[in-house]
């Protein structure tokens, strides 16, 4: 059953904790975007140029990893898959409710989150709706 819980809510829990738990206080969107541009690391280039990666890069780069996954779980043809598009479903709302009406949560890097979500959703249910015409054009 652990099969049916959509993989993109690891990259908004992860933006929740550094969003919600980065710095103490009433948190604004500048304050937000703040903590996820923050360099965590730098990568020196063969250019000379240093590149700064922070904590939203790096979620971001899980979740596109992520997303991924979820494109592959949705061209299976089992009974939780259902299940698995229902949740995506859930988890496309309530990130949705949070990016328009929680203050730190209206960055670039949650909006990205949100799409990628969006996609799973509407992946998953083209994959399925296509699937199954292919199954009834089969039975005739």
């Amino acid at each position: 059953m652990l099969i049916a819980i959509p993989l993109l809510l690891i990259p908004v829990i992860l933006y929740n904790i550094v969003v919600l738990f980065g710095a103490p206080g009433d948190m604004g969107m500048a304050q937000a975007d703040a903590i996820l541009r923050d360099p965590m690391f730098s990568i020196p280039m063969a250019s000379g140029a240093q590149w700064n990666i922070g904590s939203g890069d790096l979620i971001l780069f899980l979740g596109l990893i992520l997303l991924f996954f979820e494109l592959i779980k949705s061209t299976s043809s089992q009974k939780v898959a259902i299940v698995n598009h229902a949740l995506s479903m859930v988890l496309f709302i309530v990130v949705l409710v949070e990016f328009l009406l929680i203050r730190g949560f209206a960055t670039s890097t949650f909006f990205l989150i949100v799409v990628m979500i969006l996609l799973d959703v509407l992946a998953g249910f083209i994959v399925t709706i296509i699937s199954s015409r292919k199954d009834f054009d089969l039975g005739n």
